[in-house]
């Protein structure tokens, strides 16, 4: 007796023991991952230090590619540290979440061990280049069109449920945005809801909890439910309800959010309104759709008309899709217009920035790497979560020919979307300025130059193109007898 009390008190300070060393574990996992900067909680924080996400990729569904580590390592030395990963169910059959069987139907309650071993490494590896990774839950995209004549939830390719169990078509011609889609209609209470639905939302649970069992094991990720969704919020409200409380039994921070389509349009849009007043909820916001459609000042008045809203509950604002592929009819922009959003988008107040994949953006070419390199450049003078857009001091500006984030006396932030010449007012600071250019084109450092304070000086850009200053107070030295 006296032996098994011994053995089961040894067992039990041995649980104790490893009970303790987890929670070690998930004070400080929490205290690295990435959440809202302590100080400024408009910008992220990441392994206890403000970070500001940036980056570009050459696709979106990023786990996927052969040769994830090189362009990891490519983007890493562009300067970037975030990408954004949609857990795509649109890529060959091989490449699908859901194991193949033999007679060429997928069985949704087995895994495709090749697809979650890819999603495995894109954590580790984002991890070990302190790179931020967005993963987006679930895209429209993948679940209409041709997309869906392959996809494993398409009752006609599984031997897991039928059309008559689940109420699933065969065919969704349509364009997503009309939001037809039963699969996105499956919580309870939402107004299309129907019984057998369970079904479906049963093996969506099992494929979010899968994917779970992965990324809650990093600090460096964020939750974005949709992509550009039409949906109405519930559906994206119970995927973060789903993720929180997940996290929360481990005892994990983790910070989710959801991506609307009309958000381009944001005064108009009520479920922007809607993340915007619900802080408790929404725990970031992406706000990517505001780069589209619109151009020049406009854009600038979106931004800063979402910025201003969201500081009555302060968190940040996520661009992980700048549109830059070319002028189209539902109005994605140059290239140019993509760098214009890139900046604007910093100067506002943004807490990250991404330029979109090749088809939508520029991915992660030469313009995009010397844009984010001209970035990186100014941070090392100036950093972006110590200033706050202030247009007011500028004069005899043109309309979208200049914009300014500044700490007024100390440091300052002015960017020229091509060349110019502006007046800024530094009265009231009697000491000195230091000027440093940058070539937003090149990447490259400018020349630089002194400014005296205490008056309105003229600041003009070396040239045209898009040029950004650093400017920084020149602290007096004491001189000492």
């Amino acid at each position: 007796m006296k032996h098994l009390m011994f053995v089961l008190s040894l067992t039990l300070l041995v649980s104790m023991a490893h009970a303790a060393e987890g929670s070690v574990d998930t004070a400080s996992r929490n205290a690295d991952c990435i959440k809202p900067y302590a100080r400024n909680p408009r910008y992220w924080q990441y392994k206890g230090k403000p970070v500001l996400p940036l980056g570009g990729s050459k696709t979106d569904h990023i786990f996927l590619l052969d040769d994830l580590e090189q362009h990891l390592d490519e983007i890493a030395r562009a300067g970037g540290n975030y990408v954004r990963n949609t857990m795509s169910q649109r890529e060959a059959l091989d490449l699908k979440p859901h194991r193949r069987l033999a007679n060429g139907k997928f069985d949704l309650n087995q895994w495709n061990t090749d697809y979650w071993r890819r999603f495995s490494n894109c954590l580790r590896w984002c991890k070990e280049r302190d790179i931020i990774i967005q993963i987006e839950v679930w895209d429209r995209f993948d679940y209409s069109q041709s997309n869906w004549k392959h996809s494993p939830w398409r009752p006609g390719n599984n031997v897991s449920y039928t059309g008559e169990q689940t109420g699933l078509a065969e065919d969704y011609p349509e364009h997503p945005w009309r939001d037809k889609h039963p699969f996105f209609h499956t919580v309870p209470g939402m107004r299309r809801y129907q019984k057998r639905y369970d079904v479906i939302r049963e093996h969506q649970e099992r494929f979010v909890a899968k994917m779970l069992s992965y990324s809650l094991e990093y600090p460096n990720v964020l939750y974005c439910m949709n992509n550009e969704t039409s949906t109405p919020p519930r559906w994206g409200q119970y995927w973060m309800k789903f993720i929180t409380e997940r996290a929360a039994i481990r005892g994990l921070e983790v910070y989710v959010t959801d991506m609307f389509d009309d958000a381009w349009n944001p005064k108009k849009s009520i479920k922007l309104r809607q993340a915007l007043d619900n802080p408790q909820i929404y725990a970031f916001l992406d706000i990517s759709q505001v780069n589209s459609r619109t151009f020049n000042e406009a854009h600038w008045e979106n931004v800063q008309w979402i910025v201003g809203q969201a500081s009555k509950h302060p968190r940040p604002l996520n661009n992980t899709k700048i549109y830059s592929a070319g002028s189209t009819s539902w109005g994605s922009g140059t290239p140019k217009d993509g760098i214009e959003r890139f900046w604007r988008n910093l100067i506002a107040g943004a807490a990250s920035c991404r330029f979109h994949r090749p088809g939508g953006g520029i991915g992660l070419n030469d313009t995009a790497k010397a844009c984010i390199s001209a970035a990186r450049k100014v941070e090392t003078l100036v950093k972006f979560w110590d200033v706050e857009p202030n247009m007011n001091i500028l004069s005899n500006r043109n309309d979208d020919e200049a914009y300014l984030a500044a700490k007024p006396g100390k440091h300052y932030v002015l960017y020229f979307t091509d060349g110019g010449a502006i007046g800024l007012n530094l009265r009231g600071h009697r000491a000195a300025f230091q000027l440093k250019w940058v070539d937003i084109g090149s990447g490259a450092w400018g020349q630089g130059a002194q400014l005296a304070g205490d008056r309105v000086v003229t600041v003009s850009a070396p040239g045209k193109g898009p040029w950004v200053a650093a400017i920084t107070r020149v602290e007096a030295r004491i001189t000492r007898n």
